[in-house]
């Protein structure tokens, strides 16, 4: 087992929640030197040495996957951590995101080239009349990272475009996004959307956002709610499970 290096064992101490950090110091503490850079110049934002690193990796001869989960997943964990409980802000974010960002642009010829098929597809939208993305671009990278095809529609996404990209990926799963309370009620419009034109059953639907908490999102007919970003994998996980175990339905 390695030792975590110092700016790694400072960022951990951010992270408060036992199981949380638990985690998260498992799979850094088990990982490659490396990978730790690759995973601290993420949480710091350090995108030129997220690219060299990465690079550097590769020509080592570390898989793709490897660099993905122990480098730039782990470190934005740790960033997603930090954003919900508001130890950053959204300029912090946007920085260790593109750290991120430049990482996978390496990574992401690799991995579609090895044909591994994504473990479910998730349509994400920030809802109509809500301009806000930066929790919803965090958890699309989650996401993505975690396995999922993510398709992001963007913001302000009208009932009718969820469905469309419903249909036209195949989901089995919807992300939506709200942050302020006026447009909260949109989601549960989308639900209904989705009933009216036979696809509710066929589906689970997630939101999250600040406007938002669990029993809310319940009582507007989504299937899950998801805190924050890393609450958010596991919800998706979750519900793909249960999508998968149940007989299919018919509407």
């Amino acid at each position: 087992m390695s030792i975590l290096n110092d700016g790694l064992e400072e960022e951990l101490n951010w992270v408060t929640i036992p199981e949380e950090n638990s985690r998260i110091r498992g799979v850094l503490e088990n990982a490659d030197g490396l990978m730790q850079d690759i995973a601290y110049n993420v949480i710091i934002g350090n995108h030129h040495e997220s690219d060299r690193l990465t690079k550097e990796a590769l020509d080592k001869g570390f898989l793709a996957n490897t660099i993905l989960d122990d480098g730039l997943i782990a470190g934005m964990s740790i960033v997603g951590v930090k954003f919900r409980d508001n130890v950053i802000f959204v300029p912090e974010v946007l920085v260790a995101a593109r750290a991120m960002k430049v990482g996978m642009k390496h990574l992401e010829p690799i991995l579609s080239a090895s044909g591994i098929e994504p473990i479910g597809t998730v349509i994400m939208g920030t809802v109509q009349g809500d301009l806000h993305d930066i929790g919803k671009n965090l958890c699309g990278m989650m996401l993505s990272g975690a396995g999922f095809a993510v398709h992001d529609l963007g913001v302000d996404t009208k009932p009718d475009e969820f469905i469309t990209a419903v249909k036209e990926h195949k989901a089995e799963l919807v992300g939506m996004s709200a942050l302020l309370t006026t447009t909260m009620r949109n989601i549960e419009k989308i639900n209904q959307a989705f009933q009216e034109v036979g696809l509710r059953n066929k589906i689970k639907t997630m939101a999250g956002g600040a406007a938002l908490t669990e029993d809310l999102a319940l009582k507007m007919r989504c299937d899950g709610y998801g805190k924050d970003a890393l609450g958010c994998v596991e919800k998706a996980k979750e519900l793909l499970e249960i999508l998968n175990q149940s007989e299919p339905v018919t509407n």
